[in-house]
Parts: structure tokens; sequence; C-alpha cells
């Protein structure tokens, strides 16, 4: 069985951001699958996704603190800026971090650990709201 969506995400500041309650909310097909795979793709070039703490909010602050060091703005060697200074760093740190992730489901749910959590990774001083395809496949529950 599979099944694909298109879902958007609410507009985020530059930063972190946990958002699996807002995909889930969006994903009620999730409960239909006793054991398969979810996939979730982000169609953005200057945003990102990743799984990491779900509890502590310091956690996220210190990504963006250590994104921002390791991806600097304003270099003199980058070409494209046409969107701003934060534009080209925003790619950069998309192709470091990825696109989509793959979490298996058991049971109707996604088998995440006690602690970890989707994170939408805006990139952006003004993203804006971001897209995301779900594409979920597996054995149907009965």
């Amino acid at each position: 069985m599979w099944w694909q969506k298109e879902i958007q995400l609410s507009a985020k500041v530059r930063g972190f951001h946990l958002v699996t309650e807002e995909i889930l909310k969006q994903l009620p097909e999730l409960s239909l699958i006793k054991v398969g795979l979810a996939n979730i793709f982000i169609q953005h070039t200057s945003a990102s996704l990743t799984i990491n703490e779900n509890a502590d909010y310091t956690v996220r602050e210190d990504f963006e603190s250590f994104f921002n060091q390791a991806v600097p703005e304003n270099e003199p060697y980058y070409k494209h800026d046409y969107e701003g200074s934060d534009d080209m760093p925003a790619h950069l740190k998309s192709s470091l971090l990825g696109a989509s992730l793959t979490i298996p489901i058991t049971k109707g749910r996604l088998n995440l650990g006690t602690w970890q959590g989707i994170y939408l990774c805006e990139h952006r001083n003004h993203g804006g709201k971001r897209r995301l395809i779900i594409t979920l496949q597996g054995e149907p529950s009965r």
C-alpha cells in the first residue's frame, strides 16, 4: 500500500524548529499502516530536515549557533548573493543536513526514539511556508 501527499508547514523564523506534531496532524493516513516506511522530502533548497533531541530547546539553539559559525554569511568568495547575505549560506546548510528523512512506521506511528523529533531547519531570515512531500508505504493494518 502506498500514499503520497503534499503538506505545508507554517512559516518559521530562522532557526531549528521541532515540527513532528505539525506533520502528524496532517498525516491521518499513518494510522492505517501496520509496518512500513515514511519518506519526508522538503521541496526547498534553503531549508532542510533532520532528526534530533525533542525535549531541550537549547539543543536547537546550539544547532543554529554551530551552523552560523560553520557556514558564515558575507564571505567574499560567494558569487550567489542575489537574494541577500543569508541566501548562499542557506543553500550550503541545506546540503549539509539534507532534504529528506526515512522513518520506520510501526503500528500506525512513526517509530522515533524517546527523545527524537523532526526538525525543520530554516536557514533563511524570511523563508516562508515550506512544502513537504510525504510518501508512506507499508502493510496495512487490519
